[in-house]
């Protein structure tokens, strides 16, 4: 094998990779809010989650992707282990479409996918079309891969230390070692397999080895989910590990099959074709372990909490359920965002509530706690915005792209109201300190203003994480933002009037004015975040 075959063979497997991962964008993009719906369905069942599992991976072509997604789920709270489990079983029997797809040897019309496929990304107007073309095209671009690797191989018919190799490499330990360390490189179970194919395809691949190598392929495609995971929450780990424990029992499993059973002859007689032949060792080794493993989710579950046991944490200062190792997509990447804006939401409801009662009632305010409550939001809103500088650039789409786009605003709103609140308990302690009382219709009109940012806040926050609000409920809120303004306006006539019949002190008056103002600024920052819900992306106001 000449120099010349090896740089040929290294662009082919280039081509290959790249026209594989091209396509599965493609794919992604043109059905990734779809894909979204699809791994939102929480169910208890696990074969729903296999069929969830085997349909997006099926469209993103890569099982490790689709496992890595559902840690960003997990850590989000939007789905528990045992549910994952379904997914992560189909999501490894769905990677075997590439290898079906290759076993049609159609690189004959790779060439016209290539041209089709590019004149449709380069001149069509609509969006889905540029998507179709991006598929079309990484399809031809994989297929002509694929014809260009298995030509490079063709020298190696003739190279004795190869034929060497293959005619004495029957020992499963060496056909499962080669096949793990091949998917470890290339980062993809159906790239691995590809290669496989199209050493097939020269007549290279005996199936006996196959099974050999599929079950090392198998075993490596853990790679990446476990990489993944080295530095991640303690649920992602024990997803990975799940991954981990299907790809391995079923190695263990098929392994014993090839060297005890005439499993290789059967595939043989089954199928002419070298090419498909690989391809349907692979897709057995898949199916047969989801069928034995798919009844014992739940033990599978049991085992991962006991090779891997929670972790105390000594510090509030993190994300609870964004994981910043892992970035995949959008799809699980959206939903761990909102749930850390959510809960940093409610860390600043709790301190208005608080705060804002105590002043109205001239009380002792819990500072710790408040003060807590500040560094968690300040932290919060720190690491969220640098993590959406970081991820700004990722190719979105749709409502997840329009969505990601106001999310900065909408976390410097939700700290504009903590700081409120801080306010609030910095004239809570003055007002005790220097004995300030308010008068009942004072303490009613404050108490009026704090009851609507409450209500408006709490709607507000709900339609942000549905990440839709209907014109009904866009009414409602706009009247409350409407109720707050008015509520302000006639609360400073009504001091106006008090301070000119003497019945109100300078200081007691100063905190009361400086409050209207945090209480009326806590109403518009609420109404903001409302607004980021809006379909039609109405512009943010900046207070």
């Amino acid at each position: 094998m000449t120099f010349t075959n090896i740089l040929t063979l290294c662009g082919g497997l280039g081509f290959f990779l790249f026209g594989m991962k091209y396509m599965g964008d493609g794919l992604e993009l043109a059905a990734g809010a779809k894909m979204k719906k699809l791994l939102e369905v929480l169910t208890s069942n696990p074969v729903m989650g296999f069929l969830v599992g085997l349909v997006v991976t099926a469209v993103i072509q890569s099982s490790s992707a689709t496992t890595v997604m559902v840690m960003g789920f997990i850590n989000a709270g939007m789905m528990t282990l045992n549910q994952a489990v379904g997914i992560i079983i189909g999501a490894n029997v769905g990677t075997t479409v590439t290898s079906i797809i290759i076993a049609l040897d159609i690189s004959a019309i790779a060439p016209v996918c290539i041209f089709i496929g590019a004149m449709l990304l380069l001149f069509a107007k609509k969006q889905n079309k540029k998507h179709i073309g991006q598929i079309i095209l990484g399809f031809g671009i994989l297929f002509q891969g694929l014809s260009t690797m298995s030509g490079a191989m063709v020298s190696l018919r003739t190279y004795q230390p190869f034929i060497d190799f293959i005619s004495s490499a029957n020992s499963p330990i060496i056909g499962v070692f080669v096949g793990t360390i091949l998917c470890a490189i290339l980062q993809s179970s159906s790239a691995a397999v590809g290669v496989l194919q199209a050493l097939a395809l020269q007549g290279l691949m005996p199936a006996d080895f196959a099974i050999y190598l599929v079950c090392g392929v198998n075993i490596g495609s853990a790679a990446p989910p476990l990489l993944s995971a080295i530095n991640a929450k303690t649920n992602a780990k024990r997803a990975s590990f799940i991954y981990l424990i299907y790809n391995l029992f079923g190695a263990i499993l098929f392994v014993p099959i090839g060297m005890f059973t005439p499993f290789a002859d059967f595939v043989v007689g089954t199928f002419a074709a070298p090419v498909a032949q690989v391809a349907m060792i692979h897709i057995i080794f898949k199916l047969v372990t989801a069928v034995v493993l798919l009844p014992f989710t739940n033990t599978i579950v049991n085992l991962s909490y006991k090779i891997i046991p929670d972790r105390e944490h000594s510090s509030n200062l993190r994300f609870y359920y964004l994981d910043p190792q892992i970035v995949t997509n959008s799809a699980s990447l959206l939903v761990q965002i909102i749930s850390e804006i959510k809960r940093m939401a409610d860390i600043s409801k709790d301190s208005l509530f608080i705060a804002g009662n105590d002043f109205i009632y001239s009380k002792s305010t819990d500072r710790e706690h408040i003060k807590e409550n500040e560094e968690l939001v300040n932290w919060l809103s720190e690491h969220l915005t640098e993590f959406f500088i970081k991820i700004n650039s990722m190719e979105l789409q749709g409502k997840d792209s329009e969505h990601l786009s106001r999310i900065f605003y909408v976390i410097n709103d939700i700290k504009r109201i903590n700081d409120h609140a801080v306010n609030l308990m910095e004239k809570s302690e003055e007002a005790v300190k220097k004995e300030v009382r308010f008068s009942d219709n004072a303490r009613k009109e404050l108490k009026a203003l704090l009851d609507n940012d409450l209500e408006l806040l709490d709607k507000a926050v709900e339609s942000f994480t549905n990440q839709e609000i209907s014109e009904d409920e866009q009414v409602e809120l706009y009247s409350i933002e409407e109720e707050i303004d008015k509520l302000t306006l006639k609360a400073q006539e009504n001091h106006v009037l008090r301070l000119r019949e003497g019945r109100c002190g300078v200081s007691t008056g100063m905190l009361y004015i400086q409050s209207l103002t945090d209480f009326e600024r806590v109403g518009d920052h609420a109404y903001n975040i409302a607004c980021a819900a809006r379909q039609d992306s109405e512009v943010l106001r900046t207070i």
